[in-house]
């Protein structure tokens, strides 16, 4: 493969600051959930939030979306992985 058969991608400006400004609203989201007192309902909003921040991160700024797709496969799987642990912790807590 030559060089001049590499494909490449080109992300306009105006994308990442829409993923910028996305981030800082679910941001301002996040810390005006916080302030509230919703019980066990608070955290699980806040990492719901903080799991959307997350995978706009992936996608757009670390370009998982343009990378090969066995990269987003092993990157799901991480991430159901840290959801499944959550998910005991919260377990525990809840029946403790």
């Amino acid at each position: 493969m030559s060089k001049n058969d590499e494909k490449y991608h080109i992300v306009p400006y105006k994308t990442f600051l829409l993923i910028l400004l996305a981030l800082l609203v679910f941001t301002f989201i996040s810390i005006g959930v916080t302030s509230y007192d919703l019980g066990p309902l608070t955290v699980v909003i806040a990492l719901l939030l903080a799991t959307f921040k997350t995978i706009l991160i992936l996608t757009y700024f670390m370009h998982l979306k343009f990378d090969v797709k066995m990269f987003g496969i092993l990157v799901a799987a991480v991430l159901a992985l840290i959801a499944v642990v959550i998910f005991i912790t919260f377990l525990d807590y809840l029946f403790r």
